[in-house]
């Protein structure tokens, strides 16, 4: 049976650490109102439930649900990402990877899957076993798998150490069952050993890796589309990486020759 509308809320304010009069001021309503929405006392109006959805940042997708929940129709549409309506974005991520090279950069969905991948990719995804390159192409789970490229990450526990935890926040912020599945896999794939302290002269986490006898070590960085009103779009985000020292620039430079 879904969940009524206020109990939904009431688990996402609760997931976001806010009392009710927190939420009623942010959201500029009486803490009476948000008490009334929650116990069912109360069906909130349309534009409530998208004013307290936004002040709870919710995921579009929950927002459609709790719309859904109150008896209204869904807002937000939902499109592959190569569908025609999306074409501009699409072409938009294409030109960001292209653009990035010779360095590797890829588009990910919500849950860490493969979209799309330059070229450069190649030298973290050559010489993994061909189960994992199966679609969907989870990156966490490449990653980190012993099959994957986890094997050639020289400092795998401080990688370990900064993606584990930051997939245990995105699994509380979301209540993701999908997300959720993947960490408890993750975690089984190697204990936590404790992870080096970082290196005063890093910029970012560093992520060495040996590519055919060479050690690579690139530094990332997260992109995601600004105020997006398509729920798949929403959870796209593009992970770029830049070399980390000038070795790693001339090596390179070297593959594309």
């Amino acid at each position: 049976m879904d969940q009524p509308v206020g109990e939904s809320l009431r688990d996402w304010r609760q997931r976001r650490g806010l009392s009710q009069l927190a939420l009623a001021l942010q959201a500029d309503v009486s803490a009476r109102h948000v008490s009334f929405v929650e116990t069912g006392r109360t069906i909130p109006s349309r534009s409530m439930v998208l004013r307290l959805a936004e002040q709870l940042d919710v995921p579009l997708r929950a927002r459609n649900r709790l719309l859904i929940a109150a008896g209204y129709a869904p807002i937000y549409p939902e499109r592959p990402l190569d569908a025609p309506d999306l074409g501009k974005a699409y072409e938009a991520l294409q030109q960001i990877l292209r653009g990035h090279e010779p360095y590797p950069a890829l588009a990910l969905d919500r849950h860490w899957n493969l979209l799309l991948a330059n070229d450069a990719m190649n030298v973290f995804l050559d010489d993994v076993d061909p189960a994992l390159l199966e679609p969907p192409v989870n990156m966490m789970r490449l990653g980190l798998h012993p099959d994957g490229f986890a094997p050639r990450v020289q400092n795998l526990a401080q990688v370990r150490a900064f993606l584990l935890p930051r997939l245990a926040r995105q699994v509380a912020a979301t209540g993701d069952p999908e997300l959720s599945a993947l960490y408890e896999e993750l975690l089984a794939y190697g204990d936590d050993e404790e992870a080096p302290l970082p290196d005063p002269a890093d910029i970012a986490l560093p992520v060495r890796i040996t590519h055919r006898g060479d050690e690579l070590c690139f530094f990332s960085t997260i992109t995601t589309f600004g105020a997006a009103f398509d729920i798949t779009l929403e959870g796209v985000a593009v992970e770029a990486y830049f070399p980390a020292d000038e070795e790693t620039t001339r090596l390179v430079g070297d593959l594309r020759r």
